[in-house]
């Protein structure tokens, strides 16, 4: 066996290829610990009222028109959440905070009204999700109600941000449930493809029964409370700007899997076409029952277990940020890095938020598949004014400095804005109006 003595060249190849080595795992760890902010809005995003809703929209229209809207708006979503992370990021300040100090108090307190209400309504629908979920395994629906309530409560008695955060992305991680659903009930891949293709209107749907779901569909991926989730978070968890690049990373991962598993979830729902009648007031028990007529028991449970949990989730993301965007406006302390003790008024929004919406759901005989589709219409009407502020703030140069908004980004900003406001118009024409 033929050797030679390892040369100094030897010795740079190896040496080099190791410090190589090293910057990669650094990199990646730096890139794990700051996963989250982004990730968590993003699959938030697919809550209990938005998995209902694109369940119900497929079972509706099928597959042509709402596939290829969800993938589209993942542009979207991006842009408007990357705003939020970078204005986060550069002002250290939540975003109802800069609407007090730069436009005053009438704007400050529309925003924190505007996002308590459609917390709110979104809040109820989570507890309906979980409920669903539940009680498919044949509990009560108070009990149900009882033991969502105490569980999403329960996330406070782990300790620290970092703990929290990385508990509530393994919760996240669970809605690839929705994949294995949509696989079960066989779906026709090609009618998918030729969708993308195509992506035309449904013949046989009226046009305003068309837009009251495409509203809802946009309301659901841009859904004003994920704007001051992930604003303060990043300040909470303490993104810096050297960690922009990082920051978007997250927030681009978390654009391309809520989207991806939105897809499947509205191809669970297309495969009830023609199968469930009343949609619009029937509760997400329809759904699972028909799942379990159609397509066995265990798509069913799965399905419900997915309901459950994106409910889980969004509990979570949508009460904490009613916490930090009210804490932070009225001064209070606000971090999850603080006990109950040391930030009481923080925790109280949260813990109040949650009692009323498991309350309002033990209301007999609520609507509540049409609740979950009115979550995110209203989301969709309420986010253009607050949409509008935040294009400005990541506009303006003597906030942001090199990290403003350059002249492509705020006439795509802008864009964006025209197009929701654009889509509200439409929605109160077809409500109130007639075409």
């Amino acid at each position: 066996m033929n050797s030679r003595p390892i040369s100094t060249e030897d010795e740079s190849v190896v040496s080099t290829s190791q410090v190589k080595r090293k910057f990669k795992l650094r990199y990646l760890n730096v890139f794990w610990l700051l996963l989250g902010p982004g990730v968590l809005a993003m699959i938030g995003d697919n809550d209990a009222g938005g998995v209902i809703s694109y369940a119900v929209t497929g079972a509706k229209f099928g597959v042509g028109l709402f596939i290829p809207l969800v993938l589209v708006l993942g542009v979207v979503t991006f842009t408007v959440q990357e705003m939020s992370l970078r204005v986060g990021v550069v002002s250290s300040t939540g975003y109802a905070k800069l609407v007090f100090d730069r436009f005053g108090k009438f704007w400050g307190y529309y925003h924190i009204t505007t996002l308590t209400l459609e917390n709110l309504i979104t809040l109820l629908t989570e507890f309906i999700g979980m409920t669903a979920g539940l009680v498919i395994l044949g509990l009560p629906l108070w009990t149900a109600d009882l033991l969502s309530l105490g569980l999403v409560v329960s996330i406070t008695m782990f300790t620290g941000y970092w703990t929290k955060e990385r508990l509530t992305l393994f919760i996240g991680a669970l809605n690839v449930v929705f994949v294995v659903v949509a696989l079960l009930t066989h779906p026709s891949f090609q009618d998918v493809a030729h969708a993308l293709v195509r992506w035309n209107l449904p013949a046989f749907a009226p046009f305003k029964n068309v837009i009251w779901y495409v509203i809802a569909t946009i309301g659901n991926a841009i859904a004003p409370w994920m704007i001051f989730f992930q604003g303060s978070a990043v300040i909470d968890k303490g993104v810096t700007k050297k960690q922009l690049v990082l920051g978007r990373m997250d927030t681009a991962i978390g654009a391309v899997v809520q989207v991806v598993i939105a897809a499947f979830i509205i191809l669970c729902g297309a495969a009830l076409f023609g199968h469930v009648s009343h949609l619009s007031s029937a509760g997400p028990a329809t759904l699972i029952s028909a799942l379990n007529i159609h397509f066995g028991r265990l798509a069913a449970i799965l399905f419900g277990f997915g309901i459950f949990n994106a409910g889980f989730l969004a509990a979570i993301t949508i009460s904490l940020s009613s916490s930090w965007t009210i804490a932070e406006s009225f001064g209070w302390a606000r971090s999850l890095n603080d006990s109950i003790r040391k930030a009481p008024g923080f925790y109280g929004v949260y813990f109040g938020s949650l009692l009323v919406a498991s309350g309002v759901l033990l209301i007999p005989n609520l609507p509540m598949d049409f609740i979950s589709v009115l979550a995110q219409v209203v989301g969709g009407v309420l986010i253009a004014p607050i949409l509008i502020f935040l294009v400005l703030f990541a506009a303006d140069r003597k906030m942001m400095g090199q990290y403003a908004s350059r002249l492509w980004s705020k006439c795509w900003g802008w864009s964006i804005v025209i197009l929701l406001i654009a889509l509200t118009i439409a929605t109160f024409w077809q409500t109130f109006g007639t075409f």
